[in-house]
């Protein structure tokens, strides 16, 4: 059910990346997990100050407004996908750089890790497959 205090389609936390650079975050999202750029707001000489891309039924915010009152961040997130082994050779081929290959845990689910270029980390997992 759509909240008026929410925009369509957004849960109620969204991560909200700050990177330099922010169309090669969005190119990166697109090619490794399918993103669709949903929005894309510029400043008078072009670069990104916000944008919102879909992944699977989530949001990921992100900027290139980068200052001294918004320095670019790291973050870390797990994102579940339908296979995890497919997705992380995507990331690979999309730039990402591997911290751990796809591997079954105790805990129910397959998952690997890659680190994009702006230091965030991608948790790419599915769950309930052993």
């Amino acid at each position: 059910m759509e909240q008026a205090w929410k925009p369509p389609g957004f849960n109620s936390v969204n991560p909200y990346l700050i990177v330099r650079e922010a169309d090669r975050l969005i190119d990166f999202l697109t090619e490794a997990f399918d993103a669709r750029l949903i929005e894309r707001h510029t400043d008078e000489t072009g670069a990104v100050r916000h944008a919102a891309c879909r992944l699977g039924d989530s949001i990921v915010e992100l900027s290139g407004g980068v200052n001294e009152s918004f320095p670019p961040t790291r973050c870390a997130l797990h994102v579940y996908v339908e296979d995890t082994d497919a997705t992380y050779t995507k990331a690979l081929n999309a730039g990402a750089k591997p911290l751990y290959p796809p591997q079954d845990h105790d805990y129910g689910e397959r998952s690997g890790g890659v680190e994009d270029d702006f230091g965030n980390h991608w948790y790419i997992a599915t769950f309930g497959k052993k």
